[in-house]
């Protein structure tokens, strides 16, 4: 995935000083809003920043007091105070006001670059403690799944299969009933067989979560997947006023599992079925990404595969909860279809991402590594 681009706000009341530093670091690849007041930073920082450069003398008000206070606007964002007289004084209270650095005006490019370098990196380590500490929560959750499902998938299933079966039973004795009389009766029973029906596929979903399958990776064609789901799913999709557009380019296989990667999609389609409205739009499609770099020098070359809806889309604050055991926005559901979406696209080495889709609605984007 693209990372976003960083985020400076320098604050100042020399605007010539605010605008040689938003030039200088433009060139380096930062996204910088400036500032001149204490007020103006404050409204600036709640739009977000990744790193400040605050002087320590503003018009209405002190640099290391206005420190704290875009922390907090910005918890995950460092700052870092300009002054222009390097003291013992104005370095303890840089660290008392929570920076990470502090530069004496006017400050050499490369050291403004490499202080700003510098903050980043703690930013980033921020975010990746926060995502560890979102990922040690989720596989809490997991293993609180695995050990109820093995405790109650038994005892469930024989008390349902039991039911079924007296179900089955009772539709035939009803079956040999004159016809007007059956009437009453076979909505009623339609409605427990549906039921029974649910608590079933329920089941199954625990049972799948706790318990995947051994993972034997094989190349599978991309094309085949896609069309498999959306021939499916065409019938579906007329019913509910629902267009259904195939956007299939040219893509080399993928190393997985065809029958798990269909599921995975199977599960994004009907989600997106679910969130558009009569006259809208469900888009399947795939591309082959950009080459990236890995940590350990190698190249990596993904495929994409987009499950796009014209529905209301996802809000950015529910979509890092929506692969979360139990966590759903539907009235009714287990809240697992999208964490065993989730397990099944970590099994095959991939990710899985919510965007805005291009024309309006929710983007999921899954990447997986080619055969």
């Amino acid at each position: 995935m693209t990372a976003p681009t960083p985020r400076v706000l320098v604050v100042d009341d020399n605007q010539s000083l605010v605008e040689n530093l938003t030039e200088i670091l433009e060139d380096a690849g930062y996204s910088v809003h400036g500032a001149n007041t204490c007020a103006d930073a404050l409204d600036r920082a709640a739009e977000g920043f990744d790193v400040a450069l605050v002087d320590l003398k503003l018009p209405d008000g002190d640099g290391t007091a206005l420190a704290p206070r875009l922390k907090e606007a910005s918890p995950d964002g460092e700052v870092v105070l300009l002054t222009g007289f390097a003291t013992l004084e104005s370095a303890v209270a840089a660290v008392r006001a929570g920076a990470c650095a502090y530069l004496v005006k006017p400050c050499a490019t490369q050291e403004l670059l490499v202080t700003v370098e510098q903050a980043m990196r703690q930013v980033r380590l921020h975010q990746e403690k926060r995502e560890l500490a979102r990922r040690a929560q989720m596989h809490e959750k997991l293993a609180a799944v695995g050990t109820m499902t093995a405790g109650l998938s038994h005892e469930i299933r024989n008390p349902l299969n039991a039911a079924a079966l007296q179900l089955s039973v009772l539709e035939r004795r009803i079956g040999k009933l004159p016809k007007d009389a059956q009437g009453p009766l076979q909505e009623p029973l339609t409605l427990v067989r549906d039921e029974i029906r649910r608590l079933d596929h329920i089941l199954e979903d625990f049972l799948q979560f706790a318990r995947p399958r051994e993972f034997v990776p094989k190349p599978v064609d991309v094309h085949v997947v896609l069309t498999k789901v959306a021939d499916l799913l065409e019938g579906e999709a007329e019913r509910r006023g629902l267009a259904l557009v195939r956007d299939l380019a040219p893509v080399p296989p993928v190393a997985g599992d065809e029958e798990r990667l269909r599921q995975v999609v199977m599960n994004l389609a009907l989600n997106a079925i679910d969130a558009a409205t009569r006259g809208g739009t469900l888009r399947v499609s795939c591309q082959v990404e950009e080459e990236e770099t890995l940590p350990d020098g190698q190249e990596r070359r993904d495929i994409a595969i987009h499950v796009d809806d014209t529905g209301p889309g996802v809000p950015p604050e529910l979509r890092d909860r929506l692969f979360e055991p139990f966590f759903t926005t539907k009235a009714t559901g287990s809240g697992l279809g999208l964490s065993i979406v989730h397990a099944i696209v970590t099994q095959h080495r991939g990710t899985i991402s919510i965007d805005d889709a291009p024309g309006g609605g929710a983007r999921f984007t899954l990447r997986l590594p080619r055969a």
